[in-house]
């Protein structure tokens, strides 16, 4: 009878400088089911949102699954869909710039378009409350020559700023689960290239 080895291989070098491309073996077969499993981590961590309301009218995880669950009823496609639901994904370790900390976990799987969308909405979304904080509500103006400007607005106007109803009939987190496996399925935009067969 064979006993599975509970301490899976590890590298051997103490220095990556040193590292042979039999640690790079062992490294690269542990990545894969770690990468496989990111869909399973971007989940929980959404799931740290909930019942986290921050004075709001909704919390912060029905806010991104109706920010998502609008843009989906408009017909936008699935990758701009999953950018609705993660865009505020970043609240809760990005308190001062959770715009990019969700733009970084969606970059390698979306268009540039898309996550330039992401990284900049904070900006935009402020149109309609900086000026209650003593701040530029014309901030966004800045980008106005951005050909992702208008895309970028009408993200805020029309799916992000509406998503606060408490009434609406918001989609569940596993209404979106497929969409979003399907979308971290594949990097399109990443350095790290694994080899291929």
């Amino acid at each position: 009878m064979q006993i599975d080895d509970p301490k899976p291989a590890r590298a051997s070098f103490t220095s990556i400088e040193h590292s042979t491309p039999d640690d790079w073996k062992i490294i690269v077969s542990q990545f894969v089911p770690f990468a496989q499993a990111l869909p399973d981590r971007v989940l929980a961590h959404l799931r740290l949102l909930e019942g986290d309301y921050g004075g709001f009218p909704v919390d912060r995880l029905t806010h991104c699954l109706q920010t998502a669950t609008l843009a989906q009823r408009d017909g936008r496609d699935e990758e701009y869909v999953v950018c609705a639901l993660l865009h505020d994904i970043g609240d809760t370790l990005g308190s001062y710039n959770h715009p990019e900390i969700a733009a970084a976990i969606l970059a390698p799987f979306v268009s540039e378009e898309n996550r330039w969308m992401v990284a900049n909405h904070g900006v935009f979304q402020g149109y309609y409350f900086f000026h209650y904080l003593g701040m530029d509500r014309d901030m966004r103006d800045a980008f106005r020559d951005h050909p992702c400007y208008s895309r970028t607005e009408e993200f805020c106007a029309k799916y992000d700023s509406p998503a606060f109803d408490p009434a609406y009939a918001t989609e569940s987190l596993p209404f979106f689960e497929p969409m979003l496996r399907r979308v971290f399925a594949q990097p399109k935009n990443s350095i790290y290239r694994l080899p291929e067969g």
